[in-house]
């Protein structure tokens, strides 16, 4: 598993692995986590990425912890 990028946004510490093809978003908030899993084949380059960390998907996520 390789460590793509780690940050903490808005008290949530977000963590993306390359791993089996697949990207891994974690996002964690204290004793809770959500996991999502991309393709790597639906991402041209890492740095699109950086989509899941903004915006809309970023507010969905934060908002079920």
């Amino acid at each position: 598993m390789r460590v793509v990028k780690e940050l903490i946004q808005e008290e949530i510490r977000v963590s993306i692995f390359s791993w089996n093809n697949k990207y891994i978003i974690k996002f964690e908030l204290g004793p809770m986590e959500q996991t999502f899993k991309l393709s790597e084949t639906d991402v041209l380059e890492e740095k699109e990425l950086d989509v899941f960390l903004t915006g809309n998907f970023f507010r969905k996520s934060k908002g079920a912890f």
